[in-house]
């Protein structure tokens, strides 16, 4: 039996940048239900951008998305008794989270600066396709890639 489509909240834009965006990233950074310490994070970053990049930020975070954003991805499936990665496509909502939690991710992995200089730099590194995002969205089409010869066991 299927399970039940769960409905999803619509989200509403950030009120300083107007975006959704922005929204779901300090969704990503909050930590514990601190959505106010979440804000503060980006909202630090986003001017540090905008000292280091000396650009926009919202267009410096939308090419960063942009250069992290995933095409193919492997899924495990069973066929058999065997498990073989399947190269896949990403949904488009999909894509947008992967590409924002590997910024997020690769920006916590770093040591000894606050949170908000260490995502600012993944940001802009991310941008300049860069970063340790960056490299895990290659590692993953290199997976795919690798793996298209179990493309036909596609579900």
């Amino acid at each position: 039996m299927r399970r039940r489509i769960k409905n999803k909240h619509p989200l509403k834009p950030e009120p300083i940048y107007e975006s959704i965006k922005v929204t779901k990233l300090i969704n990503y950074i909050m930590d514990s239900g601190k959505k106010n310490a979440a804000r503060k994070i980006v909202y630090n970053c986003f001017t540090l951008i905008k000292e280091k990049a000396k650009a926009e930020p919202m267009e410096v975070f939308e090419l960063a998305l942009k250069n992290t954003t995933p095409a193919m991805e492997v899924r495990s499936r069973r066929v058999g008794g065997a498990n073989y990665q399947v190269p896949r496509e990403v949904r488009p909502e999909r894509q947008r989270s992967l590409s924002m939690k590997w910024i997020v991710e690769a920006a916590r992995g770093k040591k000894g600066k606050p949170m908000h200089e260490k995502l600012a730099d993944e940001i802009i590194s991310a941008s300049k396709n860069e970063g340790e995002a960056v490299k895990k969205r290659e590692n993953t089409h290199k997976m795919a890639d690798a793996n298209k010869a179990f493309a036909h066991f596609a579900w």
